[in-house]
């Protein structure tokens, strides 16, 4: 069972990995997440919507104004966003920084973990891909924690962790994504219930 599953979600990864970045592709990712996840999400639903939006919006206005010069993910749970990827230089980075915390809804708490390099290639993604789907397997193994209530973002093997969690659980969920093979760093960007 497992390995059916593991083979699900890396097949769902690799395949959400390989679309061509249009418009639609958070729509389509977004939309097969909301109805599967959002029953046993902390979140309200409203906020977990909103989460989608300022998504798409940061992430197109991101790509409008420095597309060409970055590779840029952007990740907002609790509309507290998480910017991943990579800026040619620290001025572009700041200017990602700016645009994200201009999004409506965005709370002050943008953490930009963009680095200062050239765009990650397609090799480098896939296994990004490849991790985060192997953490998630993980999490579900382990069940020491309700896995849904922690997302996963990888960026060049780095880790990123969030949610609104009890710190137990983002102790065990860094702990856990800390022995997968593969993970070359683990940064907590959780928002504390406790």
């Amino acid at each position: 069972m497992k390995k059916i599953v593991l083979r699900a979600l890396l097949g769902l990864s690799v395949g959400l990995a390989t679309m061509p970045l249009s418009g639609c592709m958070p729509v389509v990712a977004g939309g097969f997440g909301v109805g599967v996840l959002m029953a046993e999400d902390r979140r309200t639903s409203g906020t977990y919507l909103l989460d989608e939006e300022i998504e798409i919006k940061a992430a197109s206005r991101i790509h409008e104004n420095h597309g060409k010069n970055t590779h840029v993910s952007v990740t907002s749970h609790n509309r507290r966003v998480l910017l991943t990827g990579q800026a040619p230089d620290a001025a572009t980075r700041a200017k990602v920084e700016e645009i994200a915390k201009g999004v409506p809804n965005v709370r002050e708490e943008v953490q930009n973990e963009v680095v200062i390099g050239g765009p990650t290639t397609f090799a480098t993604r896939a296994n990004d891909s490849y991790l985060t789907a192997k953490v998630k397997v993980r999490f579900l193994d382990n069940k020491q924690f309700n896995a849904h209530h922690v997302k996963v973002v990888t960026e060049a093997g780095t880790v990123f962790l969030m949610g609104l969690v009890k710190r137990a659980e983002g102790d065990a969920a860094a702990e856990i994504t800390a022995r997968t093979g593969g993970v070359l760093k683990v940064v907590k960007v959780f928002e504390y219930m406790d």
